[in-house]
């Protein structure tokens, strides 16, 4: 029998880079990458070292007839939507908000479910918890992404599915966010400036991210179905950048309410894992502790040092 053929926007990105080698062991994965291929570079690690096991097609998503076009040499059974912009700056302008998250959302389904010839029999799109308060450009336009979505689902049962993905961390997030950028100030010995930290997060292992899209992949759900993959329990970013200190153990500190907190922060997130665990059967396996421990001592043993924590 023939592969599942499985087509991953934004293939590039933190996610992508930890799923594309699973569904390389048990599908045929194009990776859809913004360009043209007389732009290519290298992609960062570990996709670049797999480049054998994987295709690549490339596209503007704000650009219909070259996502169109995309998506036919693909010709994905399920796709994995998990471009857009906005991630690590959700106050970007307006404008390139909407023609990428929402322009370009249009786009895809259209291309997957307008085109003749195709069968996607699955689109699973990204989501981000602040689209429940809308509080964030990036938020707000993940958000009417999202809606149009669902009317395509409801009013012409296109199978789209929703996966929103709470505060996913781990190896090979860009170093800007977060939790990397507490994780190099400690690793020094320095001090971090940050906000009060007073906001409570649901943080997610990619791991558990990664098991949970694998989970949804093939999921018997209604259209327009959308599940919640976290952890189900809320961490303030304060305690979290304190764990991170007190596990490298370098000196050092958080200076927390250095920096102003940033309007459009919700207070509390945390998933709905009894409703995923009824849809899909998944429930988060790392824990925070467990998930950090992991993050520390990978820096560790690859530091200059050697030192492991235990």
């Amino acid at each position: 029998m023939s592969r599942t053929r499985i087509l991953v926007t934004g293939g590039s990105g933190f996610i992508a880079r930890a799923l594309v080698p699973q569904l390389t062991e048990q599908a045929d994965v194009t990776l859809l990458l913004r360009g043209q291929p007389a732009d290519a570079r290298p992609l960062p690690a570990p996709l670049d070292e797999l480049r054998s096991r994987y295709h690549v097609a490339y596209a503007d998503l704000r650009d219909y007839q070259h996502t169109a076009h995309a998506v036919r040499q693909a010709r994905p059974d399920r796709v994995l939507h998990l471009a857009a912009a906005g991630v690590s700056d959700p106050f970007l302008d307006v404008n390139m908000a909407l023609s990428h998250n929402v322009e370009g959302t249009l786009n895809l389904l259209r291309a997957c479910f307008e085109s003749d010839g195709l069968d996607v029999k699955q689109l699973i799109v990204a989501r981000t918890p602040g689209e429940r308060v809308a509080m964030n450009v990036y938020a707000a336009s993940k958000s009417a992404a999202w809606t149009f979505c669902r009317m395509y689902a409801r009013t012409s049962r296109w199978p789209i599915h929703g996966a929103m993905i709470f505060q996913a961390y781990g190896p090979g997030q860009p170093a800007n966010l977060l939790v990397p950028s507490a994780l190099n100030a400690a690793l020094a010995g320095d001090e971090f400036s940050m906000t009060s930290g007073e906001q409570e997060k649901d943080w997610i292992y990619i791991d558990d991210v990664v098991a949970g899209l694998l989970t949804l992949l093939n999921a018997e759900l209604p259209p327009g179905e959308t599940v919640e993959l976290g952890s189900g329990q809320s961490t303030s970013v304060r305690e979290v950048v304190e764990r991170i200190y007190r596990l490298v153990g370098h000196g050092g500190r958080p200076k927390i309410g250095a920096l102003t907190d940033r309007p459009g922060e919700v207070a509390r997130q945390a998933a709905d894992i009894e409703h995923t665990a009824r849809l899909i059967g998944w429930r988060a396996r790392v824990s925070l502790h467990e998930g950090l421990t992991r993050l520390v001592e990978q820096h560790l043993t690859s530091s200059t040092s050697g030192r492991v924590i235990q």
